[in-house]
């Protein structure tokens, strides 16, 4: 089966993650960039997980771009009756154009729904990883900082999906350095972290990840902050919350490296993974990184329908 569409941030080359970074600031920069390259087609849109940003960026962007948003709810497919993934897949690629999902479960299950290859699929958030927020996030830091050459970027908080779409987004940047702080049991899934350490030594740079914040050492350019607890996802165990509290984004970490910014997925829980005063305050990118989710979304929808 051929993989149409965006499944992981591993199924772009370096050509196509950079044509499609810089997309995502020309339309964020102009909404109306663009003469509706979508028009007359038809844009499923099935999220069987809460979505406020992500849900809101690709309905509104396929509507900017001309086509017609079709959606689904978590409990309107003959899935919840029986019916097999791969035969609602075949179904949907004999009516849809494209089709943008985010689920709790596997990558494999948007394969499913692809109709054999014949639906571009395009993973708004699974269990392994969130690829489109990966490169609104590396949208955001090159629209502030240029080239990101040579950046130094510390990740703090869970090995997430968040966390691993942007350890593959950074690993790619040349000379790019970037610490993932994260819980002991909490870290980036080992071949995950194997692989962008490789893709960054290539690079000239580096990824790397320790279990405590002493140990991160040199200059930061940006300090990136996720909510401790996963849309859809629980934790076994039931003390977990004592292993993040070291974690915490608050002023005096950010103090270490005045020149820093913050960047932060949202939804926040201020208080837990991040203050509202650093949330809120001037070093925070947060509330760009979200409107350029809306901008990437337009990029990511472009580049699957070509």
């Amino acid at each position: 089966m051929s993989r149409r569409g965006l499944y992981s941030l591993t199924d772009l080359d370096d050509a196509a993650m950079g044509c499609i970074v810089r997309r995502t600031i020309d339309l964020y920069t102009d909404r109306n960039a663009h003469d509706r390259p979508l028009a007359g087609l038809l844009a499923g849109l099935l999220f069987t997980r809460t979505s406020t940003r992500t849900r809101t960026a690709f309905t509104t962007g396929a509507i900017r771009l001309g086509a017609q948003p079709v959606t689904f709810g978590p409990a309107d497919l003959q899935t919840n009756t029986g019916e097999s993934a791969a035969d609602t897949g075949r179904m949907l690629a004999g009516m849809l154009d494209l089709l943008v999902v985010r689920t709790a479960g596997p990558v494999h299950e948007l394969e499913d729904l692809s109709g054999d290859g014949e639906l571009p699929v395009v993973n708004a958030m699974s269990a392994e990883e969130h690829p489109t927020q990966g490169l609104a996030d590396l949208a955001t830091l090159t629209h502030h900082f240029g080239p990101l050459d040579g950046a130094r970027v510390l990740y703090v908080g869970e090995g997430n999906n968040t966390a691993v779409a942007l350890a593959h987004a950074l690993s790619r940047q040349r000379g790019c350095r970037t610490v993932f702080a994260c819980p002991r049991g909490y870290g980036l899934p080992a071949p995950v972290l194997a692989a962008a350490s490789a893709a960054a030594e290539r690079g000239g740079g580096s990824v790397i990840q320790v279990h405590d914040l002493a140990a991160v050492e040199g200059t930061v350019d940006a300090v990136y902050t996720s909510r401790w607890q996963t849309t859809g996802t629980s934790k076994a165990d039931a003390s977990w919350r004592d292993a993040f509290r070291p974690f915490h984004v608050d002023t005096a970490l950010m103090d270490r490296w005045p020149g820093a910014v913050l960047l932060h997925d949202l939804p926040a829980h201020r208080g837990e993974e991040v203050s509202g005063d650093v949330l809120d305050g001037k070093s925070s990118l947060a509330w760009t990184q979200a409107r350029m989710k809306a901008a990437g979304a337009m990029a990511v929808l472009e580049w699957a329908a070509a």
